[in-house]
């Protein structure tokens, strides 16, 4: 008998993540060759708490270099090849897998639609005080459970999103191990001394 597999989810999440920006029109921006999609390890095994981020590598407006403070900060660069990145979307494991299917899937679009309508590396900053998930993070998760039923609707190749139906557990148990790309978040890095 053959050993199974190992489950590359990072792989796996790519190919959705790109059958998304595909198929609905709110993510025709959204170019995925410039998006690492990365996991980290969740510290605890509770089912709450933080599932996903998204991590821009630009400041407000796109910009590569911001004030704060007196001082002058950057952001470490990061590439693919000579491609480079300007977000960075990670799934905390085993945590994002223990959600149900839905709540998988809008945790997915959830981050997706935080990426900056002008993909400049910046996020998607929406009106008002709370810019990032408006006044109200469950009438916005309420807006990405509308698109999650739009895109199910569009009739995806299920193998896109199969695994989002089992648990971190049952990935294990089907192919030995999940696997996948890790990555340092980038640090902010002074240009200029205060004063």
């Amino acid at each position: 008998m053959t050993a199974a597999q190992p489950f590359d989810f990072t792989r796996a999440m790519r190919h959705l993540c790109e059958d998304i920006a595909g198929r609905l029109p709110e993510f025709e921006h959204v170019r995925m060759d410039q998006v690492a999609v990365t996991f980290a390890q969740a510290r605890s095994r509770v089912s709450y708490g933080l599932q996903a981020k998204l991590t821009p590598l630009r400041f407000e407006g796109g910009q590569l270099y911001t004030r704060r403070q007196g001082r002058t900060w950057t952001i470490q660069r990061w590439y693919s090849g000579n491609v480079e990145i300007l977000y960075i979307l990670t799934f905390y494991l085993p945590r994002f897998l223990e959600q149900t299917f839905r709540e998988k899937l809008i945790t997915v679009v959830h981050e997706l639609y935080h990426i900056s309508p002008r993909f400049d590396g910046d996020i998607r900053r929406l009106p008002g005080h709370y810019h990032v998930h408006s006044s109200s993070q469950k009438e916005y998760d309420r807006e990405m459970d509308v698109l999650v039923g739009r895109y199910l609707k569009s009739n995806p190749p299920e193998e896109l999103f199969q695994f989002l139906k089992a648990s971190f557990r049952e990935l294990t148990h089907r192919h030995g191990k999940v696997i996948g790309i890790r990555v340092p978040i980038p640090k902010l890095l002074p240009l200029s001394k205060t004063g």
